[in-house]
């Protein structure tokens, strides 16, 4: 009997972990909108503000 006990320690650790997996690996619905539309409104700031200062312009030579 103490060894059926020890062979079904192993199988309800798989059971609990096959469970917990699927559980882990579920497709959530997620609503990115926001977030995507403020990188957005980032990446045009971003873009808009960039300037060469006037001390690195190359000289003509």
């Amino acid at each position: 009997m103490a060894a059926l006990a020890w062979l079904l320690i192993p199988l309800f650790a798989a059971c609990g972990a096959g469970l917990w997996g699927s559980w882990a690996a579920r497709h959530r619905k997620t609503h990115d909108g926001p977030e995507l539309a403020g990188y957005a409104r980032f990446r045009e700031a971003m873009e808009g503000s960039h300037t060469e200062p006037a001390d690195t312009v190359s000289d003509p030579v």
